[in-house]
């Protein structure tokens, strides 16, 4: 069983830059293929980013594609999150999750350990 924290959110302009952590604890975190999953207010969550467990292989979704950098440090067992060229369309709740797999896993359903969410908002 893995722990996960997550860490960085808050309020900034569009076209700005965030950059989210998400700290595991409890088991080994190189285990695990690490995900990025956001949430906007009723929205349904949606896939964001994946890194395989040695970080070789991401996958991202469209919307994202070359804003965001999904990263991780398997020595801090933390992965992380870099968004860029942030746009109002990216306020949501961000939450990292841990599965097995590679980096098809871009549903919620394939990842078995949660975070309990930061938040982003991009102001206009």
């Amino acid at each position: 069983q893995v722990q996960l924290v997550e860490s960085g959110g808050g309020l900034v302009q569009a076209g700005g830059s965030l950059r989210l952590s998400c700290a595991a604890s409890g088991s080994t975190f190189s285990d695990y293929t690490m995900g990025w999953f956001r949430q906007a207010p009723g929205k349904e969550r949606e896939f964001v980013a994946v890194i395989s467990w040695s970080g070789d292989s991401t996958n991202y979704a469209g919307s994202v594609k070359g804003r965001f950098t999904i990263s991780r440090n398997n020595a801090k067992n933390t992965v992380y999150l870099q968004m860029n060229s942030l746009k109002p369309e990216d306020t949501a709740d961000y939450y990292c999750a841990a599965g097995f797999g590679g980096v098809t896993r871009t549903t919620q359903y394939e990842y078995r350990y949660w975070g309990q969410g930061t938040q982003v908002t991009v102001s206009s």
